[in-house]
């Protein structure tokens, strides 16, 4: 860390650009978050390549949701998308909270 102290970010900007034949948006403000001592993980190719779409094997619960279609008012519709993100698993939450006031979920 403390040879990227004395980093000239435009120095090596400079090298790195003339080296790819182009400007690289972003790269000084890169280089000056490095020399700040902001870094940031750094993935290899292979790790890249072997990263899959979507959750990692084995993180889904035990028990999953199944999917349905139900009608709702606009209003309902609106107040409950209003709550932000996490609003159908509050939508859940709700109805399992009424069933068991209503002893049909034991």
């Amino acid at each position: 860390m403390t040879t990227l102290k004395k980093l000239n970010v435009d120095e090596v900007a400079d090298a790195i650009e003339t080296d790819a034949g182009q400007a690289l948006p972003g790269l000084r403000e890169a280089l000056s978050e490095a020399k700040a001592g902001k870094v940031r993980r750094v993935h290899t190719s292979a790790q890249v390549e072997a990263r899959r779409r979507g959750r990692p094997a084995g993180s889904l619960a035990a028990v999953t949701k199944e999917p349905v279609k139900i009608c709702l008012d606009p209003d309902v519709l609106a107040a409950l998308r209003a709550t932000g993100d996490g609003w159908q698993t509050r939508v859940n939450d709700l109805l399992r909270a009424g069933l068991l006031l209503a002893g049909r979920l034991g």
